[in-house]
């Protein structure tokens, strides 16, 4: 008696279980149409449910995160050793599957012109995620130049270091696990790091001009350094841009884009460091 009543209610939880997988998998198939769709501010709204409400459910029924259902997706589909092949396959998971943080090819073609225009030699990421930025930036590099990006989360960075890894771009790439915060101030001594030629910012938005702050403090930025930020207008970074764009010291321009897969209005700043003793602007 006892074992029947046990296999019926792990029966009825099996069922409960498919039908919430199923409801959290039409749910985000359906606030990705709808966020393809809307405006900015339902774009904003959708993603935000999506990422905190549908996605934990549906994570913890199918076992594992939308993180590393993106990475054993790429290392199923994607090429081993070709940079380019790994970034179509995730662009095409997260475009038609699960939306996910990445940069995406359409800004990512804004990021690729400008690490062709200044072939920077020491470039520093903030903000891994899942290693698609670092991918894209690293099959760029030139031989002997190097690129560092810092993550917080070490699920993140593990996961960034076998797309890497798997693009044959470990080499060219480190990655730094910890805060951007406690990492700038040791660039210097502790990874050689003379001055930055290019930073790429794409973490959490409120440390978008502290960390700037703390570069310049540290002596890492010098007159030329490229500052290229992603998300500027979605979900916005105002007082990195009014530090910035009221410096003397900066001179920057804006690259109007769109939130990585979907029509939600965003826009990449790039803030060129002219030095302490750039003039005033009239």
């Amino acid at each position: 008696m006892l074992q029947r009543m046990f296999a019926g209610a792990l029966d009825h939880m099996l069922e409960a279980g498919a039908l919430l997988l199923a409801a959290a998998s039409l749910g985000l198939v359906l606030l990705t149409l709808l966020l393809l769709h809307r405006g900015w501010a339902w774009g904003l709204l959708l993603i935000a449910c999506c990422e905190y409400v549908v996605q934990p459910i549906h994570d913890l029924l199918m076992g594992n995160s939308k993180e590393q259902r993106i990475l054993h997706h790429m290392l199923e589909h994607a090429k081993a050793g070709d940079p380019q092949s790994v970034l179509e396959v995730i662009d095409t998971y997260c475009s038609q599957k699960e939306w996910a943080m990445n940069v995406g090819d359409k800004k990512g073609q804004i990021m690729d012109a400008v690490v062709r225009e200044y072939q920077p030699s020491v470039l520093l990421e903030l903000g891994a995620y899942c290693g698609y930025s670092a991918v894209r930036m690293g099959r760029l590099l030139a031989p002997g130049a190097r690129l560092l990006t810092i993550e917080l989360n070490p699920d993140y960075a593990a996961i960034t270091q076998r797309v890497l890894d798997f693009a044959g771009l470990q080499d060219r790439v480190t990655v730094l696990v910890g805060a951007s915060q406690d990492i700038i101030p040791q660039l210097k001594k502790k990874y050689d790091v003379d001055t930055l030629d290019m930073v790429f910012l794409d973490h959490w938005k409120e440390c978008y001009l502290p960390d700037t702050i703390l570069l310049e403090e540290h002596g890492l930025l010098r007159k030329g350094t490229v500052l290229l930020a992603d998300n500027v207008i979605c979900p916005g970074t105002p007082d990195f841009l009014a530090h910035v764009r009221g410096s003397s010291r900066f001179e920057c321009t804006h690259y109007p884009a769109f939130l990585e897969y979907t029509k939600v209005v965003d826009g990449l700043e790039k803030a060129i460091y002219m030095g302490l003793g750039s003039p005033a602007q009239p």
